[in-house]
C-alpha cells in the first residue's frame, strides 16, 4: 500500500536512497522556487552516531544534485538547512567543526561551495532573512531533535544561567546577542518551584509571520537519559529584544492536550493542535498578546497528533497526523469555514526496531506561492520527498 488519494503525488527525490527535508515549520525552497533542499542520510534504523555524516543537496528540474556533507543532523529536523532570503544563491546548514570542537552554521553558495559560517548553530531564520535564532543543542535530551556530536551535559541546569539561553544572530554581520537567558526564564516561570534539580532545555524556536517575534519551548524532565518518563512544557514568546519574554502556555495547558505549536496567520496568533474540549484534537488559535486567555477552534482534528502550518496568505492550513494503525493522513483545512479535504493517506513503513525519534513524519511544507506542498514519506520503503500541486484540492475545497 502506498498513497491513497484522489490527487497525483509525485516523488521528487531519487529512488533507492533515503532522502528527506525535515521539519514542518520552515521553507525548503529558494527564492525563485526552482530548488528544493534535501538531505540524503546513510540509514533510518537508529539515531546517528558521533561523526556519522549526511549529504545535503538540492532538487531541481534535473533531479537531485549532491552538494556538501554535515555531521550535525537528526532524523526529525535534518541539519536546519535553509536558503537565505537576502542571499538567494546561498543556504545555511548546521555542522560540527572538528577543529574547533563546536557546532556552527555554514554558508554554502551555489556554484562556489562553503563561503563562510556563523559561530553558532542556527535553529530558524526570520521570514525577511535578517535574523537567525540559536539555542544550546547540547542540552536537548531528545536526540532525534539534536546532534550526536552535541554531548548531553550531566548538569541539570546550565553552569551559568545568565550566559546561556536564546540568542539572536544578525545574518548580515554575524553579530550575536543573548536576548533571553535561562535566568530570566526561570524568574518568569509560572511555577519555578517545579524546576528544582530537573534537567532543563530549550527547543522549537520559531519566528512569526512579520519577523517581529519569536516563540520557543522551555522544557524540563527528571531523567534526560530516559525520555519515556516524560517531560513538562512551557511555551514562551518575546519580541526580538527579549525584554518582554513571558510564558504564554504553562504545562497545565499541555498535559496530553497539545501536540504541536506554530505561529498563525497574524503577528500575535499562535496555532496549536489542542484537545481542550475533550472531544478530540482540533486546529485551535489564540492571541498571545491577549489577557485573559481566549482560544478559538478553526477545525476539528483528524488523527493522533498533528503538525499544522498556515498557507502564506493565511487562508488554509496543512495538517498531517502521527502514524496510527500504520497510516498517516494529510488534510487541507479552510481556516475560515473549518471544511477540509484529504490530500492523501500514507502507509508508514518505519522499521519496528527503530526508536520513536527516528520515525518519518510527513512534516508538510508550503511553497512560498502557496501552490505546492511537499512531505517526507516512507510509504514506498525508503524515506523520500513527495510533491503535490494543490490547485485541484483548493478548487474542490472552495466549491464545497
Amino acid at each position: 500500500m502506498g498513497i491513497h488519494a484522489n490527487y497525483e503525488w509525485r516523488k521528487i527525490s531519487p529512488d533507492g536512497v533515503s532522502c528527506f527535508f525535515g521539519y514542518y515549520d520552515r521553507n525548503p525552497w529558494n527564492l525563485a522556487q526552482s530548488l528544493h533542499l534535501a538531505m540524503r542520510i546513510p540509514q533510518e534504523e537508529r539515531l546517528p552516531f558521533p561523526g556519522e555524516t549526511a549529504e545535503i543537496g538540492v532538487i531541481g528540474e534535473d533531479g537531485y544534485e549532491p552538494l556538501v556533507t554535515t555531521r550535525a543532523w537528526c532524523h526529525q529536523q535534518g541539519c536546519m538547512e535553509l536558503f537565505l532570503p537576502r542571499r538567494p544563491d546561498c543556504f545555511i546548514y548546521n555542522d560540527y567543526d572538528l577543529d574547533d570542537r563546536k557546532l556552527v552554521a555554514r554558508i554554502f553558495r551555489l556554484g562556489s561551495g562553503v563561503v563562510g559560517r556563523y559561530e553558532l548553530p542556527i535553529y530558524a531564520i526570520t521570514p525577511d532573512g535578517r535574523y537567525g535564532v540559536s539555542l544550546n543543542f547540547n542540552r536537548i535530551p531528545r536526540r532525534g531533535y539534536s546532534y550526536a556530536d552535541a554531548a548531553l551535559p550531566e548538569e541539570p541546569h546550565p553552569a551559568d544561567p545568565d550566559a546561556d539561553g536564546l540568542r539572536l544572530i544578525d545574518l548580515d554581520s554575524g553579530e550575536e546577542k543573548l536576548i533571553v537567558s535561562y535566568r530570566t526564564m526561570i524568574e518568569r516561570h509560572p511555577y519555578a518551584y517545579s524546576i528544582g534539580n530537573r534537567h532543563i532545555w530549550l527547543n522549537h524556536a520559531i519566528f512569526n509571520c512579520d519577523s517581529s517575534r519569536v516563540l520557543w519551548l522551555f522544557r524540563q524532565c527528571d531523567d534526560p537519559h530516559d525520555m519515556r518518563k516524560g517531560w513538562m512544557t512551557f511555551l514562551y514568546t518575546s519580541s526580538l529584544s527579549g525584554g518582554d519574554a513571558a510564558c504564554i502556555l504553562p504545562e497545565v495547558y499541555w498535559k496530553g492536550r497539545i501536540s504541536h505549536q506554530i505561529w498563525g496567520r497574524t503577528p500575535h496568533e499562535i496555532l496549536v493542535d489542542a484537545n481542550w474540549s475533550g472531544d478530540g484534537s482540533g486546529a485551535v488559535v489564540f492571541d498571545e498578546s491577549r489577557c485573559p486567555f481566549h482560544a478559538e477552534r478553526l477545525s476539528r482534528g483528524h488523527g493522533r497528533a498533528s503538525h499544522m502550518v498556515c498557507s502564506p496568505d493565511g487562508r488554509y492550513i496543512l495538517s498531517d497526523s502521527y502514524p496510527q494503525d500504520g497510516l498517516q493522513t494529510l488534510i487541507l483545512i479552510d481556516a475560515e469555514s473549518g471544511r477540509f479535504e484529504t490530500l492523501g493517506t500514507f502507509r508508514h513503513r518505519q522499521p519496528e526496531s527503530a526508536p520513536d525519534d527516528v520515525r518519518c513524519d510527513l512534516h508538510p511544507r508550503w511553497s512560498p506561492d502557496g501552490r505546492v506542498v511537499t512531505v517526507d514519506s516512507i510509504h514506498d520503503g525508503r524515506r523520500g520527498i513527495w510533491l503535490l500541486e494543490l490547485a485541484p484540492a483548493l478548487e474542490k475545497l472552495s466549491g464545497q
